[in-house]
């Protein structure tokens, strides 16, 4: 046999082996093994560059991520400044609409509406400052309103400014008249911004709850402003007079606009006062 047969015979065994082999499922195993660890290394080399990938990007994600966040910021802090505005606007119209109501319920007297522009800094002292003086025609001594009730009276007035004396200070004296006890009585301010009844008789039967306003008396106010109402009774049988606390029916911590009565001119009755 010569060496070119030799070989072909060689080779249709090897073939033949291998056949033999593969049909016996002798590949089967060796095949998976080989795919499992083909797997394996795909998924080691996945996974290193993944994260050699996010290792290169994150600097650049995380500065854009910076300047979306800061735009976001500032955003908001647009969108709340508008809120605050809008809640502002609400409140200062509402304000307007009831003290147009006010003066429509009240039309014996003629007002003009001023805005607060500054409060007293003294703990002594409870004066605000309104935009309106005498280029408005303000004058010392007009009284000052809300919709709720009497604020206090003008003061002191330059060109375009006044300074207005709150019925809580303790230099404020006024004439009062208890509606439900049908009685007459002075309202005092305090430092401590308390305000009180004094001078009330002894036979008034007076009940918390009771309206009081002013009397009208002395000239200094109009009659029939709202002051507040009765918190409690102190009467003590030695005394001359009984004396009560007030609730104040206007909120004087968040006072924004007000109303000056310019029709009425205060009357000075000191001298004829024997």
């Amino acid at each position: 046999m010569n060496s070119r047969s030799l070989q072909t015979t060689i080779v249709f065994l090897v073939i033949g082996g291998i056949l033999a082999l593969a049909f016996g499922g002798f590949f089967g195993s060796a095949s998976r093994q080989f795919s499992s660890v083909l797997i394996e290394i795909q998924t080691w080399i996945s996974s290193r560059y993944l994260g050699i990938q996010d290792f290169i990007t994150a600097p650049r994600d995380i500065v854009s991520l910076r300047a979306r966040n800061t735009e976001l910021e500032t955003q908001v802090s647009q969108l709340q400044a508008q809120v605050i505005e809008l809640q502002q606007r609400v409140s200062e119209t509402e304000i307007l609409a009831a003290l147009v109501d006010f003066s429509r319920s009240n039309p014996e007297s003629t007002y003009k509406a001023a805005a607060v522009i500054g409060r007293d800094p003294s703990p002594f002292l409870h004066y605000i400052i309104i935009n309106r003086g005498s280029n408005d025609d303000i004058r010392r001594g007009m009284p000052v309103v809300t919709n709720q009730g009497l604020v206090g009276r003008v003061d002191a007035v330059i060109a375009d400014a006044a300074r207005v004396q709150l019925i809580t200070d303790p230099a404020s004296s006024i004439n009062v008249y208890l509606q439900n006890a049908a009685t007459d009585a002075v309202l005092l301010g305090s430092v401590t911004g308390d305000v009180s009844l004094d001078m009330i008789s002894q036979d008034a039967s007076v009940e918390p709850g009771d309206l009081i306003l002013t009397s009208g008396l002395g000239g200094g106010y109009p009659s029939d402003l709202i002051i507040g109402q009765v918190v409690t009774m102190r009467t003590l049988e030695f005394e001359l007079f009984q004396q009560a606390t007030v609730q104040p029916a206007v909120d004087f911590a968040r006072l924004q606009i007000v109303l000056v009565i310019t029709n009425f001119r205060p009357v000075d009755i000191t001298p004829l006062v024997p």
